[in-house]
């Protein structure tokens, strides 16, 4: 096993042994066996293109099985060894149609003629001796960059999935995915020629961004400031725990007139603010926070839990009859709900006590997205001009267990009191019960949504460069960001490929990273680590 994917690995190398998230040797082997399988399906996805044949049903598919990879979505190996034959059916199939429309339907690389193995284990021993990385191993920073494409490409293929569960797609987006998987695999790759696939990707994923934006709003409109209970109201009682709104709608219909309250936990709180979401009454609050503190969490919820495509901790033995996955996710042992039948999730609540009585933990308050945010751009533009508001801190990303991430909770909580944090992500979750008070009557401290809402910060950072006629970079913003997971890497691609510099990322860097590539990055982007809450406060605000 060899996984260095994520913040949290081993000495801060790699997981050799065990995945620091759960993730068994087993299972890191059928991951990187799919994405070899996929490269073999991308081979004849980029030949057909030149002839004319375009599949999105294989898009898509692609995209759902590089998303399956990605850190603590999918754990089940029965779930991978499905994925990899299908893939190569896949494969096959379009083969006879390329061949039909006169295109190269036999092609040579080993990738394109790979034969998966009849048992499980097999296919884990076939996993164990690939190469996703084609002929480059031997030199570390061309490998690097491949690995921080490929990494990029996990996050993009979640952006594009959740978007086309909403009802949104580009195939230009499929395009790129085959074309930067099939780069993967060429020797002879130059290190400027890969940097330009990575910044590539960075701008595509830009695109998936608004797609997802497009498909959440318009279905269930405009986030709108609200206030979310923390505590908890006596019944029966579900609790979300993901990203996808289309999960959460579907619940909130199938329950409606059951009594039972539906809570979210972790990404979910934003969704309190969706104005079709917050609609159904018996949408009640917010349970937990995140990572830190989750395996405890869940083990206390007296309900059921639904787990969408999400990042997540593995859940215990003692707790796991009352987890359901759906989606991508999976976990040995764990009930599958598929096509948002949620019945047995509701079932399973109706059985248990739920909370037994009322309980006050206090409100945040969330809903501040573009639209809000915009809104009130006169006031916010008046501020900054009469010096009521000196800065603004972007202070979000991914949360994890690792010690070292309460720097950002630190971090906000010395942010002078004319200064403004805007928040998105689980990484809020350090902080987000915080009362910064206010600057002119807008609050200091302003949730802009989920990880996925990424393309909404983006926007009020446009916007408002747009206002002050200057560019993002010569805003008063600066930007604190914690990741954890691969979508992180691809929204950090799509700040660089915006020409945004001086970020400040942590809590360490990717092991991923050659200090060559790391270089490049601080020479074009002023990339930097963060240091302590105070030094970097010092160092922005002077």
């Amino acid at each position: 096993m060899f996984c260095n994917q994520c913040e949290q690995v081993a000495k801060g190398e790699a997981c050799t042994k065990i995945g620091v998230c759960g993730k068994q040797p087993d299972v890191a082997a059928l991951q990187d066996l799919l994405i070899y399988a996929l490269e073999g399906l991308s081979l004849y996805a980029v030949e057909g293109r030149k002839v004319g044949i375009a599949d999105p049903d294989i898009g898509l598919f692609t995209c759902e099985g590089v998303f399956s990879t990605l850190t603590n979505v999918d754990f089940d190996p029965a779930r991978f060894a499905v994925l990899i034959r299908k893939t190569v059916e896949l494969r096959e199939t379009f083969k006879i149609k390329i061949k039909a429309a006169g295109g190269q339907g036999d092609l040579a690389q080993a990738a394109a003629n790979f034969t998966p193995a009849d048992t499980l284990d097999g296919l884990v021993k076939q996993g164990e001796s690939i190469s996703m990385f084609g002929a480059d191993p031997e030199d570390a920073d061309i490998r690097s960059l491949k690995q921080v494409l490929l990494y990029g490409l996990k996050g993009l293929a979640a952006y594009a999935d959740h978007a086309r569960i909403m009802g949104q797609e580009d195939e230009a987006i499929y395009t790129f995915v085959h074309e930067a998987l099939v780069s993967l695999l060429k020797g002879g790759l130059s290190a400027d020629e890969c940097v330009g696939l990575v910044l590539k990707c960075g701008e595509v994923n830009l695109r998936a961004m608004e797609l997802l934006d497009a498909g959440n709003t318009g279905t269930y409109g405009h986030p709108v400031p609200t206030s979310v209970p923390l505590g908890a109201k006596k019944g029966k009682a579900i609790v979300v725990s993901g990203h996808d709104l289309k999960d959460l709608g579907e619940l909130l219909k199938q329950t409606e007139g059951k009594g039972i309250n539906v809570y979210t936990h972790g990404e979910m709180l934003p969704t309190h603010g969706y104005p079709e979401l917050k609609k159904y009454p018996h949408f009640y609050g917010h349970y937990g926070t995140a990572w830190q503190n989750q395996a405890k969490e869940f083990a206390e919820f007296p309900g059921a839990i639904l787990m969408t495509t999400n990042c997540i901790q593995k859940p215990q033995a003692s707790y796991s009859d009352n987890i359901f996955t759906c989606g991508l996710v999976g976990w040995p042992g764990v009930e599958h709900i598929e096509g948002r039948d949620f019945k047995p999730v509701i079932d399973r609540a109706l059985a248990m006590d739920g909370f037994v009585e009322d309980t006050d933990q206090g409100t945040v308050m969330v809903g501040f997205a573009r639209n809000t945010v915009m809104s009130v751009a006169d006031k916010v533009i008046a501020g900054v001009k009469s010096k009521a508001i000196r800065h603004f801190f972007l202070v979000g990303g991914c949360d994890g267990a690792k010690p070292g991430r309460n720097y950002y909770s630190k971090f906000v909580e010395q942010v002078p009191a004319d200064c403004m944090v805007l928040t998105l992500a689980c990484g809020k979750f350090r902080f987000f019960d915080k009362n910064l008070g206010d600057i002119g009557g807008i609050p200091r401290l302003l949730d802009i949504g989920q990880c996925n809402d990424a393309y909404s910060a983006i926007q009020i950072a446009v916007a408002l460069a747009g206002a002050f006629e200057c560019g993002v970079n010569d805003l008063p913003l600066s930007m604190i960001l914690s990741w954890y997971e691969q979508k992180a890497v691809a929204i950090l691609l799509t700040l660089f490929h915006l020409g945004i510099t001086d970020i400040r990322l942590g809590p360490s860097l990717p092991a991923f990273i050659t200090p060559n590539v790391l270089d490049v990055l601080v020479k074009n982007f002023k990339i930097k680590p963060i240091t302590t809450p105070e030094e970097d406060l010092q160092t922005i605000l002077g």
